[in-house]
């Protein structure tokens, strides 16, 4: 019988079996690199917003507390939005006449919500309670990073499922005193395994990791 194929046929098919199935992972694992990258979950990436509002200025120069413009933090789920009011109870006497501030004095004359451009945008089928952490101890930074640091505000962290059960299984090493949670500049102590466990206790924290604790 005629030999159609060199005795390589054999080699060679398996050398493309092989770099086909090669290829074919290192291109699922750059697209899983790419949807968790930092880029794509716009991580780190400053919002443009209608008013260009710095937190930098207002709670890193100026010392606002959080509480003063999302005053539901503490007792709601949501975060609220700062209602123009808050805003004018100051900019009604300092920058009152500020074109940059315009959209503002607009909003609380007609009484038309500005539309701010949401930074850590949760997806819809994702729970989560605000009261619930401040209440536990953890901090705003924590989540939000340093936003006294920010002219612009943007995502610090990538609030990926993982991220969020990283703490969720240990958050001793996250939680923090309640006096120091809306503290921008705390920073962890050495012993803060020791500190975080004794606040679990304390704090009655429990780690939740089943599904539906945020997949409601």
């Amino acid at each position: 019988m005629p030999q159609y194929f060199s005795r390589s046929a054999n080699s060679f098919a398996r050398f493309t079996i092989l770099g086909a199935v090669c290829v074919l992972v290192a291109v699922c694992w750059l697209g899983y690199l790419i949807v968790r990258s930092p880029y794509e979950m716009m991580q780190n990436v400053p919002r443009e917003q209608p008013v260009p509002f710095s937190h930098e200025h207002h709670v890193g120069g100026l010392g606002i507390d959080c509480r003063y413009c999302h005053t539901t933090v503490e007792k709601s789920s949501f975060a609220n939005i700062p209602a123009t009011k808050i805003c004018m109870n100051c900019h009604s006497q300092m920058w009152a006449t500020s074109p940059m501030l315009e959209p503002v004095r607009e909003s609380y004359r007609t009484g038309k919500s500005i539309e701010w451009t949401r930074v850590n945008d949760l997806p819809e089928f994702v729970y989560f309670d605000h009261s619930i952490h401040v209440n536990h101890g953890v901090g705003c930074a924590t989540c939000h990073g340093r936003v006294d640091k920010m002219p612009l505000t943007w995502q610090a962290a990538p609030l990926t499922m993982e991220w969020c059960l990283n703490c969720h299984r240990h958050p001793e090493r996250y939680v923090r005193p309640r006096d120091q949670v809306f503290s921008m500049d705390y920073t962890p102590p050495p012993n803060q395994i020791a500190l975080g466990k004794r606040l679990v206790s304390e704090y009655h924290i429990q780690s939740l990791t089943s599904c539906s604790t945020c997949h409601r």
